[in-house]
């Protein structure tokens, strides 16, 4: 970073901070500690009550849900936890509210703040860090991941969304229209004229091929759309799910590319495939033929990466990442189009 962006960084963690702390009287916590956890899309905080309770803090990033799209978050997150899936139970503010949308004067447009309860448990991995532990670790985690996404595609399949629920769609319009949800991948600055070609024939090509495909209740629904295993907590017996911000409509096939994508590469990705299916065929059907349409999905979610970082491209974190997200793509979509 410049000087300047530095500077306009660590000021808008204190702004943040300094909302989360306001914010935190519109909830009946009594006296608390806050302090960051993750400050990135979302402002994450952790609570600390005096008299022992924990809680998370969650300031969430301008424009990306409105009102009745966050609400529609909670409504999913509730009936899930009411078909066996456990996942962080919402803490109400005084007023009864799920979130409250929070002014200041760094901040006039303010922003959706909820807070969740604390969720003890170690996540399933990390990717940033590498997967420790030998191939039966990991074995063990992908069997686990697997298994999750079936029994939450199994609810998904089954659950009738109430009147008014909104989310986005990642569907042929939301991966591959003239906007997609996370940008358009294909202007992204930093690819060669030959990549940039390559991008924009895979866009027509995961036009033409997810517009082709099914949308029945058997595969496309309600996903979680960011189940890797930073998402999952588990605590002894216990398995919860975190991070519902991305969740919205797609095919399941979708949430199967997103776990098993940024492990395409790794020397343990059989290993993990294999255990991922093994888990989900455990609760649910995947059939080898599903599996087989695989390498469209991985393309579609590699170019959303590409996206996110065409839009974030003055951040420190997007200048970082994007060379490796373009290999990254690159190998995903190459792999789809030769297999077309």
């Amino acid at each position: 970073m410049t000087d300047t962006e530095d500077a306009r960084a660590s000021e808008n963690a204190f702004a943040l901070q300094r909302l989360a702390t306001q914010a935190l009287e519109l909830w009946e916590l009594g006296d608390c500690v806050i302090a960051p956890i993750k400050i990135r899309e979302n402002a994450v905080f952790r609570v600390d009550s005096r008299d022992g309770r924990r809680a998370v803090l969650r300031i969430h990033r301008l424009g990306y849900h409105d009102d009745a799209a966050l609400h529609s978050e909670f409504e999913w997150m509730q009936a899930l936890a009411s078909a066996g899936v456990e996942v962080p139970r919402v803490v109400k503010s005084r007023a009864g509210h799920p979130f409250e949308r929070v002014h200041s004067d760094e901040m006039p447009a303010g922003r959706q703040i909820d807070v969740l309860e604390w969720v003890d448990g170690r996540q399933l991995g990390a990717l940033e860090s590498g997967l420790d532990g030998g191939e039966e670790d990991v074995a063990g985690r992908y069997y686990t991941l697997g298994g999750m996404a079936a029994r939450m595609h199994n609810h998904t399949s089954a659950w009738r969304a109430p009147a008014g629920f909104k989310r986005h769609s990642w569907c042929e319009e939301g991966l591959a229209g003239s906007e997609p949800l996370w940008g358009r991948f294909w202007e992204l600055e930093q690819l060669s004229a030959p990549q940039r070609r390559l991008f924009e024939r895979a866009r027509e090509a995961l036009w033409a091929d997810l517009s082709a495909y099914g949308k029945d209740a058997g595969q496309f629904g309600l996903i979680h759309a960011d189940l890797v295993p930073e998402n999952v907590l588990v605590d002894g017996e216990r398995v919860r799910v975190i991070d519902f911000d991305d969740a919205g409509f797609g095919w399941h096939l979708f949430d199967v590319a997103t776990s098993l994508y940024f492990i395409r590469g790794e020397p343990y990705f059989d290993t993990a495939m294999e255990a991922f299916v093994t888990g989900y065929r455990a609760h649910r059907p995947l059939v080898d033929e599903q599996l087989r349409q695989l390498p469209l999905f991985m393309a579609a979610r590699s170019t959303t990466y590409l996206g996110w970082v065409h839009k974030k491209k003055h951040t420190e974190t997007a200048k970082t990442l994007t060379p490796v997200l373009i290999d990254y793509a690159t190998s995903a979509v190459e792999e789809y189009l030769r297999g077309r």
